[in-house]
């Protein structure tokens, strides 16, 4: 088992920034993917950013590409989410997930272990 503690969400208005921490426990893997997933109300839960272990790439979901980065320090098996000019519509809950490569951060896994999430509000 793995479990994941999120932190760093709250409110900001247009433009502003938050920066989301997740921190894995338990079974970890330093090969297993990490990243972050999003659900708004009466949407679909979607992959917003993932990190690979294996070197590839981050992956970003279009809506996020040059406003968000992920990071990741393996020494202390936590993934960051910097979250920059802030819009509405990036209002969810932002859940963070690990799970065994091979990853894919296009739609969530059931074989993925996810956090709790934390609320993430823009006003305008």
């Amino acid at each position: 088992q793995v479990q994941l503690m999120e932190s760093g969400g709250g409110s900001v208005q247009t433009g502003g920034s938050l920066r989301l921490s997740c921190t894995a426990s338990g079974n970890t893997n330093s090969r297993n993917c990490m990243g972050w997933f999003r659900q708004a109300p009466g949407k679909e839960r979607e992959g917003v950013a993932g990190s690979y272990a294996s070197g590839i790439g981050p992956y970003y979901a279009d809506s996020v590409k040059g406003r968000f980065t992920i990071s990741r320090d393996s020494t202390k098996n936590t993934v960051y989410l910097q979250m920059n000019s802030l819009k509405p519509e990036d209002t969810a809950m932002y859940y963070c997930v690990s799970g065994t490569p091979p990853c894919t951060f296009h739609k969530p896994r059931e074989s993925y272990y996810w956090g709790q999430g934390t609320q993430v509000t823009v006003s305008s």
